[in-house]
């Protein structure tokens, strides 16, 4: 399929910051996107040219509303963890794709899953939803991509990283990791959603390049102008940093990723594919230091929280 040919996209997760990215670029090169958000109108981020409905994922009705006249989905769970109800969502979903005749979806599963099961939400409950998708009997394409780059654009962040040069996550510095932006993410899930050939794959999307910790910091350095290190963050002091903003739960659910890295069961599972992916989808991801060039640092200049220290 073209990607030119409009399309009329039910995208589950755009008042989020992933699926967000994959609806404004959607609207951006002409489809109809709908989307379904719990949060009051007002306290919707901007989405220019989709259309947002009041709605619950939780409520099949509201799911099966969303996706009337939809051709296809892109769909992006939100930060929840418990079991239980992202079963319900990822069943109210897939009834509701299949009920609607959806001709692809394709999930973001938000992160890499390890090959084996683990006893870590993270990334059990993405599988299982993976799992109903697929038992939807709609043609489905997987997307899994390893650790935003965004998540370093933060106010935990930033403020090291322009005053001191610090640059702290929850990764092992030896970790390697195909760091991605969600410009990127945008590209692939909708070069998904139109590309031939892909149905049924489960693709391992990642930056351009696969980087230690300290390659993360040379890159930082050469798009900022300035010297940076890489500080490895202890990930229980991540999560602690998180609950604040996200709550314990969705916090516990995020930082299972870093505890279950930080073990070294899967060193390899942030890396990236050789660009298999990229060159299957027709994607050009950008390199690190461009990214890094193109976001306004100086908002946190001056507000340091010792973060790396």
């Amino acid at each position: 399929m073209s990607d030119h040919i409009p399309m009329r996209v039910a995208v589950v997760g755009a008042t989020g910051f992933q699926g967000g990215a994959v609806a404004r670029l959607l609207a951006e090169r002409g489809h109809r996107v709908r989307t379904l958000s719990r949060r009051p109108e007002g306290d919707r981020p901007p989405l220019p040219g989709i259309a947002c409905a009041s709605g619950d994922l939780g409520r099949a009705e509201d799911v099966r509303a969303l996706f009337e006249g939809a051709t296809h989905a892109a769909v992006t769970m939100p930060l929840v963890y418990d079991a239980e109800r992202v079963a319900r969502y990822a069943r109210n979903v897939a009834a509701a794709a299949r009920e609607a005749g959806v001709r692809r979806i394709v999930y973001n599963a938000n992160t890499r899953v390890p090959a084996r099961p683990t006893r870590t939400a993270a990334f059990e409950t993405r599988r299982a939803v993976e799992e109903a998708l697929r038992g939807s009997g709609v043609p489905l394409v997987v997307v899994r991509p390893p650790v935003y780059l965004d998540n370093l654009f933060s106010p935990w962040n930033g403020p090291a990283l322009v005053d001191d040069g610090v640059l702290a996550y929850p990764l092992p510095a030896h970790t390697p990791t195909a760091w991605l932006s969600h410009e990127d993410l945008a590209e692939a899930v909708c070069a998904a959603l139109a590309t031939d050939g892909v149905e049924g794959r489960v693709l391992d999307v990642g930056g351009a390049l696969t980087l230690t910790g300290d390659d993360l910091a040379a890159a930082f350095a050469r798009g900022l102008g300035r010297s940076v290190r890489y500080v490895p963050l202890d990930p229980a002091v991540f999560e602690e940093r998180l609950a604040g903003v996200l709550g314990a739960g969705a916090a516990a659910g995020v930082a299972g990723l870093y505890h279950h890295m930080a073990s070294g069961a899967d060193p390899d599972l942030m890396a990236g594919d050789g660009g298999a992916a990229a060159r299957l989808l027709g994607v050009r991801p950008g390199p690190v230091e461009d990214w890094v060039a193109r976001r306004p640092w100086q908002i946190w200049a001056g507000e340091a929280t010792g973060a790396g220290r």
